[in-house]
């Protein structure tokens, strides 16, 4: 049995972000942050994104804004949605352990509270400089090769375990895709039957 939850995620799904928000009020379970590129991941399962669907794109903006509101989560569906998150999520591999939690916090509030357009560099480099991380060290260490693997093997490994989305919990072999999971996932690290 599992003493912890996989949460694969990345920066760019706002269902990601409703899920961070609540795994860290969560202080009593272990949580193992498992960064993918989402897009990769979609081409590799043969999804198109709803981003790319006017209509799904829609209900998802209206979901997000009512599901935060239930959660009290400031959210503020981001202008420049979707962006290719590659750099963002190759830097959470990249920054030191003590840094993951900040960096995580500061990018997903930027993106989806702040409005900020994470394609810029001039924005990703102001935000690493409030965080004190050497910004010309991070875009160095974003294009050395061991971590384009890490962050390529890692969303490899989602998808060999049947993920296909963001966000998904993993505990005992078993899946449990979308914000909306997690208290079924935390029902199966307690071993806590529903019915």
């Amino acid at each position: 049995m599992s003493n912890h939850i996989d949460f694969y995620f990345d920066i760019i799904s706002p269902y990601a972000f409703i899920a961070y928000k609540n795994i860290t009020k969560i202080e009593s379970i272990k949580f193992n942050y498992k960064p993918i590129l989402l897009g990769g991941l979609h081409n590799l399962v043969e999804i198109t994104a709803p981003a790319f669907n006017k209509f799904k794109l829609k209900n998802m903006k209206n979901d997000c804004e009512l599901i935060s509101k239930k959660n009290k989560i400031n959210f503020n569906w981001n202008s420049k949605f979707p962006i290719n998150s590659l750099n963002i999520m190759r830097g959470y591999l990249f920054v030191e352990e003590n840094k993951k939690k900040e960096y995580l916090e500061t990018f997903f509030n930027a993106y989806w509270q702040d409005d900020i357009d994470l394609t810029s560099l001039e924005n990703i480099t102001k935000l690493l400089d409030s965080l004190n991380i050497d910004h010309k060290l991070f875009f160095e260490g974003i294009n050395k090769q061991e971590i384009k693997d890490e962050l390529k093997n890692i969303t490899n490994e989602a998808f060999k375990k049947d993920i296909f989305g963001a966000p998904t919990f993993a505990v005992n072999n078993k899946i449990f895709w979308g914000q909306d999971r997690l208290e079924y996932a935390l029902e199966e690290l307690n071993n806590i039957k529903l019915f």
